[in-house]
């Protein structure tokens, strides 16, 4: 039997280095954003239903990330769309990854997990939090990050407290030491669940 664990916090709050963590001892990560990357690559199931809409964004066979992202900023409308075709992408990799894998911890790194209201799938979910000032400056460093495309997104995304209020776990990623022990403490306590299952 696995264990479902949902991974979950707004940008810039530290999932990718809370993932390495979970990984590290011994969990198996399935990441959101990289089945995304993955579906915009030259052969990616998205690619083509992209196209049909954005004919623009195609570049050598793929998907034109920087192109996308100034579209959906400019145009709020381009979002649903784009989801309508991402979405049941992600979700049949994710069962996909779940059938992969029996009776392993398996963590899920979904940054809109609470906002596709998707909790219901996971066995508990975790959620990592930094300041907001550190947050700020996570995402500002990223390469081609503007402050208009991260007020974009943190509009789309629960308030942190919203999401730490509906987690069965949270993580400090304010040090590195913060985040192991909460780490720790998690994989103990769903290691213990699995014994007495």
């Amino acid at each position: 039997m696995s264990y479902l664990l949902g991974l979950t916090g707004s940008i810039g709050m530290g999932k990718s280095t809370t993932c390495a963590l979970f990984a590290e001892r011994g969990c198996l990560i399935w990441d959101a954003d990289l089945t995304v990357h993955q579906a915009y690559r030259r052969g990616g199931a998205a690619v083509d239903p992209v196209s049909s809409i954005l004919p623009q964004v195609i570049e050598k066979k793929q998907i034109n990330r920087e192109k996308l992202r100034k579209i959906i900023s400019e145009d709020p409308t381009i979002l649903p769309q784009i989801e309508s075709i991402i979405h049941p992408l992600v979700q049949q990799d994710r069962q996909n990854f779940i059938s992969a894998n029996p009776s392993s911890i398996l963590v899920f790194d979904i940054p809109l997990l609470f906002e596709l209201n998707a909790e219901a799938d996971f066995d508990a979910v975790a959620c990592v939090f930094s300041e907001p000032e550190v947050q700020k400056e996570r995402v500002m460093n990223r390469p081609g990050m503007t402050k208009d495309y991260f007020e974009m997104i943190l509009s789309k995304q629960l308030p942190v407290a919203e999401k730490v209020a509906r987690s069965d776990y949270v993580i400090s990623t304010a040090t590195s030491k913060t985040a192991e022990i909460a780490v720790d403490i998690i994989v103990k306590n769903i290691r213990r669940k699995l014994e007495n299952a």
